[in-house]
């Protein structure tokens, strides 16, 4: 064999474990788009199962509810989208390696919501309004407050890692999440209470829709950011 034979065997298999990290890269950021999916479907036909259900004025943690007609289909859905979630901050801290302090913190923030989220449809699920006092759903209330704090943090720490049009994004959706989030809070105690609260349905979807869209665009642009990087060392 030629010497120019053995350098091209050799740069071929060096390039394949190197295309195989990449794929898998590209997987874990993905992760962040579909778990952005899940979410909003699994929100829509969870709602759809439940008689009598009103997105409208019930929050979506009812739809998980102990007793809840949808606590046994959502539960495991909101699962695997906590499982997602946690891929793409790997993927997120991954890409963030040796390239961006900003996109290491977002994504250690984005691993902590998930793996604190996923004791939601697990241990912390809230009862059904009415059926039980406050002081039995203060362990979902704190977990609400905490995996609220992780996705601001995570916003506000990744602002910076795509450039000015995505700063301005993720400006504009901490604001969103903050205004509407506020507004919402207003409804807990009639919530605690068990009666009604028309619009909070609206607001506390408007909150979490938006989180979930500044998800799948980060999703998005690291993805093609790895392939555009990809494409341009690959020979």
């Amino acid at each position: 064999m030629t010497t120019i034979g053995i350098i091209h065997e050799r740069s071929q298999t060096t390039a394949k474990p190197a295309e195989s990290r990449s794929r898998v890269q590209r997987l874990l950021l993905l992760a962040g788009l579909l778990s952005s999916l899940l979410y909003v479907a699994t929100d829509l036909v969870g709602g759809m199962r439940y008689a009598g259900y009103s997105f409208a004025s019930q929050a979506v943690s009812e739809l998980m509810a102990i007793g809840a007609p949808s606590e046994t289909f959502v539960d495991p859905l909101f699962i695997i989208y906590g499982v997602l979630v946690l891929a793409f901050g790997v993927g997120v801290f991954r890409e963030g390696v040796g390239r961006s302090s900003a996109l290491r913190i977002t994504g250690a923030l984005l691993m902590g919501y998930a793996v604190i989220g996923l004791t939601g449809p697990t241990l912390f699920e809230m009862h059904q309004r009415g059926t039980n006092s406050v002081a039995s759903d203060v362990p979902h209330i704190v977990l609400t407050g905490v995996l609220s704090l992780l996705t601001l943090l995570a916003i506000g720490c990744g602002a910076s890692a795509l450039g000015r049009r995505f700063r301005a994004f993720s400006f504009a959706t901490l604001l969103t999440l903050i205004a509407f989030g506020a507004v919402t809070a207003t409804y807990a105690a009639r919530l605690a209470a068990g009666q009604p609260t028309p619009g909070m349905g609206i607001t506390e979807r408007i909150d979490i829709y938006s989180a979930l869209l500044w998800l799948a665009v980060l999703s998005v642009a690291l993805t093609r950011r790895t392939s555009a990087r990809d494409r341009g060392l690959r020979p």
